[in-house]
């Protein structure tokens, strides 16, 4: 498994990887499932992925809900399925509770009771414009200090479990304590100074908006969907959103994106230094050196 945050260098590393140990990858990305969504979420190209198979990448549309349980179960059948070709799963992405989930299982789901009132109060919420996150600080503001405000996926999870149990999601994490091993996975990461890693998210972003995100933002709400979507808060096209209703320039747009996404870049490091026990690589040496690296750690596996 490969891990780290966003602009660390994780795609290349992982195709050389791949190729030389015979993998298949598996995406751990919580952007890349969404079709039509791909200089934003910096997706594998076409041609990368000639190179190497992946999995889980354009599997739902933008409107299309998604969890880390429905992730959990969509990573165990690719990995049966890379494993029965005689293959070798190399999971790849950033979203750290969907690495949880596949090492670790997930808290047993609550119960849904007698009725879904809970589904007519989040989707009143979104009717009326209001974000998920602000109704969680009034009612588990526990819960929301551990969530960034423009986690629109784990804000509304966090909120649907308080409406449907009464009791804080923290607190059933807690009772459940992550502590099951699913897998016998070696877990390394890319760490990158963070000059340089502040240098790349900034190109990244630069190279995005000349890439054509702003079109592809457009294309998107062309197509109907809501920029309230879970999918289109997501960094660079919430604040493209803004730039297409002439509340933002561009400039403003892309500064704004390069602040968050380092942000996000911090988060991302925080929880992988936190929650898992990560053999770090120096992500600033070149890919092959990397790679060599990589391939030591899996000998000694």
């Amino acid at each position: 498994m490969l891990v780290g945050p966003t602009a660390s260098g994780k795609t290349e590393v992982s195709l050389r990887v791949a190729e030389r140990c015979g993998a298949e990858i598996v995406s751990a990305d919580s952007m890349q499932i969404y079709r039509g969504m791909s200089i934003g979420t910096a997706k594998p190209s076409a041609e990368q992925r000639r190179r190497v198979p992946h999995h889980l990448i354009d599997i739902l549309d933008p409107d299309e809900s998604y969890s880390a349980a429905r992730f959990q179960q969509d990573a165990d059948q690719a990995i049966r399925g890379i494993l029965g070709r005689d293959r070798v799963p190399l999971v790849v992405g950033g979203t750290g509770l969907y690495v949880r989930a596949l090492l670790h299982g997930l808290f047993p789901e609550p119960a849904a009771g007698r009725s879904h009132t809970w589904q007519e109060r989040i989707g009143e919420l979104r009717r009326h414009g209001e974000n998920p996150y602000g109704r969680l600080a009034l009612l588990d503001p526990g819960a929301a200090s551990r969530i960034h405000p423009n986690d629109a996926v784990r804000a509304q999870r966090a909120l649907e479990v308080f409406l449907r149990t009464g009791r804080s999601i923290a607190s059933l994490q807690a009772g459940h304590g992550f502590q099951v091993d699913r897998y016998r996975a070696l877990l390394v990461g890319l760490q990158v100074d963070r000059d340089l890693l502040k240098r790349r998210i900034h190109e990244r972003v630069d190279r995005m908006i000349a890439q054509g995100l702003l079109e592809e933002t457009r294309s998107l709400l062309g197509k109907g969907y809501a920029p309230e979507l879970p999918s289109l808060m997501g960094l660079g096209y919430r604040h493209l959103v803004r730039v297409l209703r002439h509340e933002i320039t561009l400039d403003q747009a892309r500064e704004r994106m390069q602040r968050d996404t380092r942000r996000y870049a911090k988060r991302q490091m925080t929880w992988f230094l936190n929650q898992e026990k990560v053999a770090w690589l120096d992500g600033s040496l070149p890919d092959e050196k990397i790679c060599d690296a990589f391939q030591l750690l899996l000998e000694g596996v």
